[in-house]
């Protein structure tokens, strides 16, 4: 299926000479897009570092890549070259500067990988300059309904289809099993995803060697999406030490598994100011539907923020909001450190207005406050025309963003 950043990808290649650098999690869709990419050069090759042959070939240096390439040859070799899953590779930096920096005039350089986007900035100095890095997410509402870029944040409203909708929440936004739309197909996509990213890639990215414990950190954390980070709850029903589960935890963020939001603190006396909340990439693990709907929304406000932040409309971050008296909102996105957006989410379109929206929306002077009903028909009306606290739903809300 025609993903969104399939466009912005190729006006990269087209108009920088950095390297194309692409996070996401494992079968997101990464691969596909950056094949895609490289199908409109007139030749493009393409490295796994999973393939033995591959490895080996890597592993010879960069100039028995670029003779692979054919770039010793008078035709002048590939346009588009690929490396997939190469940061598995402990030298995988100093093998893109020396293939960068001998090579960039002769073809453009796409990287991609299951690796967390602070694994890419780990390359520090030696990579500076030499790449752009942009995030890949799951399918989201408005993504379904229009893969066009604007130069804007935010959309026309559109409806999407129910049925569309409800695959969506239920499947996840992985797009095999948003595509099948089969129980059962799903059932064993999602079996062999987790296996393969607690096993494989834990064991090839860190030098964790309890990976029985890790899967059951991993299964309280779906359990305890949307829930403050208790570290030391965390560490002693498995029996390991705080630092321990600090790492652990950061480990599987590393991995796409989950992300974490911190609070926000400016302006808002008695703030919580230290304990963050953690969601999952996938929100269809999530067993219970409260739970589930507000990872949801999360997705989609975080691939909002970054998708927004990596275009160049600003620097986006995503937040909550919570004091000592356990008064909460579950979302802030600020703008250029700005507090812009507030979001409460809810199931029903018949939940009262929360009132610490309009309580936060006063102290941090965000210009926009809405509760978010997830079960809420759609209505055609545009969310960010109103400046104060406001039951929206969920349909039309997502169709503006990304």
């Amino acid at each position: 299926m025609k993903r969104i950043y399939e466009q912005f990808l190729l006006e990269h290649t087209n108009e920088h000479r950095q390297m194309l650098f692409l996070a996401g999690p494992r079968q997101v869709g990464k691969t596909t897009t950056a094949k895609t990419v490289a199908s409109q050069s007139t030749r493009s090759l393409y490295f796994n570092w999973d393939v033995l042959e591959h490895r080996r070939l890597i592993l010879a240096g960069a100039t028995k890549v670029a003779s692979q390439c054919g770039f010793d040859t008078l035709s002048g070799g590939a346009e588009t070259v690929i490396f997939d899953e190469i940061h598995k590779y402990p030298k995988w930096k100093l093998f893109l500067k020396g293939f960068f920096d001998l090579f960039s005039d002769k073809c453009q350089i796409i990287v991609t990988g299951s690796g967390h986007l602070n694994i890419f900035k780990a390359g520090g100095d030696s990579l500076m300059g030499r790449y752009f890095l942009y995030h890949m997410h799951p399918l989201s509402v408005a993504e379904l309904l229009n893969q066009s870029i604007l130069e804007t944040e935010i959309r026309a409203p559109q409806k999407l289809p129910e049925k569309d909708f409800e695959t969506l929440l239920t499947f996840g936004g992985f797009p095999e099993p948003f595509l099948f739309n089969n129980k059962r197909f799903y059932n064993r996509w999602r079996r062999l995803r987790t296996d393969q990213l607690l096993r494989e890639d834990l064991r090839d990215l860190s030098r964790i060697q309890d990976i029985g414990q890790v899967e059951i950190l991993a299964e309280n954390l779906i359990h305890q999406a949307g829930s403050l980070v208790n570290y030391s709850t965390l560490a002693n029903s498995i029996n390991v030490s705080v630092d321990t589960i600090r790492r652990w935890v950061s480990t599987l963020e590393s991995l796409f598994f989950s992300f974490s939001i911190r609070p926000w603190s400016a302006n808002i006396p008695k703030a919580l100011r230290k304990q963050p909340k953690i969601y999952l990439w996938d929100w269809s693990l999530i067993p219970d539907t409260g739970r589930r709907n507000e990872n949801f929304i999360a997705c989609h406000l975080l691939k909002a923020a970054q998708w927004w932040t990596d275009i160049g409309l600003g620097s986006y971050q995503l937040y909550f909001i919570r004091d000592k008296e356990h008064r909460e909102v579950d979302f802030l996105l600020t703008r250029d450190n700005q507090p812009w957006l507030l979001v409460e989410v809810k199931s029903s379109g018949k939940a009262a207005l929360s009132p610490h929206l309009k309580r936060f929306q006063d102290k941090t002077g965000a210009p926009h406050a809405l509760q978010v009903a997830i079960n809420h028909e759609y209505v055609e009306g545009d969310c960010f025309a109103l400046r104060f606290p406001a039951i929206v739903p969920a349909k039309t809300f997502l169709s503006q963003l990304i």
